[in-house]
């Protein structure tokens, strides 16, 4: 029987507004890793551009998959306001199913600020606590679980996934939002033992592991400690430095694709998109990293969290222009 869907994502969308900061001032302790940006009080601020996009990990995921072939649909809750009617604008535009997609009239959209100052950005997230209950999905190759509001909690949602991954046999992939960081995914070890991969960056991984921000670790033994939380494959990206990632027998490393640096905002989702449709495409391991990193570079080139990501015909004659970009053994 074939499935109705590649992918379904779970979790919550928003509106992003981007504001390009042109005068500003950027001040660092001694490693010049905790920064802080630092703007006129009380005062007004010129800025180069304000952009508005659909944004939120679950949508990006989505759209990214969809322009890479896959069929996509999204589990998400909306308000009955202007910002919820623009994210269902976009997601029925980029061919995403919308069967799913839950609007409450009485409440008020997901909103984020996103300030952007060379080529970093500080993002104000403001969250609707949503009550989830996971609706009746079809069946599905992949289910992609990531950020939803803090309510999450109070809710039995991450029973409910798992009771779906038990009865569909879909492969579920699970990259922890904010919230669910700070509740710790180790509380909710049957989700992690039913990941077929758990991605995260560099610095979730070290909290999630207990381990200073500022230490230095050695890959093969964080993957190794990762891997023992129970998903069977884990990803850690790391911005410039690349991403690595293991699935018990091989630990690898991917360095990036050169680019020229706009703004972060969506890169670990234009990342995510690229490695799962490979993935479903019965790429390996190794090559699904790549497709991963590609993706995410071209997104990185432009303000918003979906423009710049790249259709399968984009991405596979990227891919055929670098052979030498390859994942290698650590």
């Amino acid at each position: 029987m074939t499935n109705s869907f590649d992918l379904i994502t779970i979790g919550d969308s928003t509106v992003d507004t981007f504001i390009k900061i042109k005068d500003a001032t950027v001040e660092c302790d001694v490693n010049r890793k905790d920064c802080k940006i630092c703007l006129p009080y009380g005062g007004k601020v010129p800025v180069e551009a304000i952009e508005y996009a659909v944004a939120g990990n679950a949508a990006n995921v989505a759209v990214g998959a969809k322009k890479l072939g896959l069929t996509v649909a999204i589990y998400t809750n909306l308000g009955g306001d202007d910002q919820g009617r623009r994210i269902q604008q976009t997601l029925e535009e980029e061919g995403v199913s919308q069967d799913y997609v839950e609007v409450h009239s009485e409440k008020k959209s997901n909103l984020s600020v996103v300030l952007s100052f060379q080529g970093e950005r500080t993002i104000f997230v403001y969250h609707q606590d949503w009550l989830y209950r996971l609706p009746k999905l079809s069946d599905c190759n992949w289910l992609y679980l990531t950020s939803m509001a803090e309510s999450f909690t109070s809710s039995n949602i991450m029973d409910e996934v798992c009771h779906f991954v038990d009865k569909s046999k879909t492969k579920l992939v699970y990259s922890p939002g904010t919230f669910q960081l700070k509740a710790d995914i180790k509380r909710y070890p049957k989700v992690l033992e039913r990941c077929e991969l758990l991605i995260v960056n560099m610095e979730e991984a070290k909290r999630i592991m207990g381990i200073d921000l500022k230490e230095r670790v050695e890959m093969r033994d964080l993957l190794s400690k990762m891997l023992l939380l129970g998903a069977r494959k884990v990803v850690i990206t790391d911005g410039e430095e690349g991403s690595w990632a293991t699935d018990g027998n091989n630990n690898l490393k991917a360095g990036i694709f050169p680019t020229q640096l706009v703004e972060k905002t969506g890169a670990g989702d234009a990342y995510s998109s690229g490695f799962v449709a490979a993935l479903a495409k019965g790429e390996t391991l190794g090559e699904a990293m790549i497709w991963g990193t590609i993706n995410a570079a071209h997104e990185i080139k432009q303000v918003g969290t979906q423009k710049g990501i790249l259709t399968l015909e984009e991405l596979v004659r990227t891919r055929a222009a670098v052979p030498k970009l390859v994942a290698v053994n650590i």
